[in-house]
């Protein structure tokens, strides 16, 4: 684990993410990823958190789910910025609002320092929403790994 990474959040905090969203993708037919970039790299000095985030989607095999149906939680550590970005099938059905809903929940509990419990909670309403519009099918894959991808 990257050193800024562990003052944010422990080996058992991360683990506990991944069990997280393996729980909330059994309600759904959707796929949940969480980012966490420590730092810009010099060549991406200029880009937004949500540009960061896109090149991220594409960057973890996202944009090749079969239902175009994945979310992710992107996190940007050295300038504590997130964002949360969905697939384009998730978007013709569910608010955007929806999504500034959970940001903003997540941001009042990480200003709380409370980062484990932002990202748990983060992860399990993004479950909710998308059991909401995309329920589990029989016969569904988990197309993406549930790791938290730390660069």
């Amino acid at each position: 684990m990257a050193n800024l990474v562990k003052s944010f959040l422990s080996k058992q905090d991360l683990k506990d993410i991944v069990e997280a969203i393996k729980e909330a993708e059994k309600g759904t037919s959707g796929e949940i990823r969480v980012g966490i970039r420590q730092r810009r790299a010099k060549k991406d000095k200029s880009l937004s958190v949500e540009h960061l985030a896109r090149q991220e989607f594409v960057h973890l095999g996202m944009v090749k789910t079969k239902e175009r149906i994945g979310i992710l939680i992107f996190i940007l550590l050295e300038s504590r910025e997130f964002y949360i970005l969905a697939d384009e099938h998730i978007n013709q059905k569910v608010a955007p609002r929806s999504w500034d809903s959970v940001a903003e929940t997540m941001a009042a509990t990480f200003a709380k320092k409370e980062f484990r419990q932002g990202l748990l909670d983060a992860v399990r309403s993004v479950g909710e929403h998308l059991a909401t519009h995309f329920p589990a099918k029989p016969g569904d894959k988990n197309e993406l790994s549930d790791e938290v991808d730390i660069s």
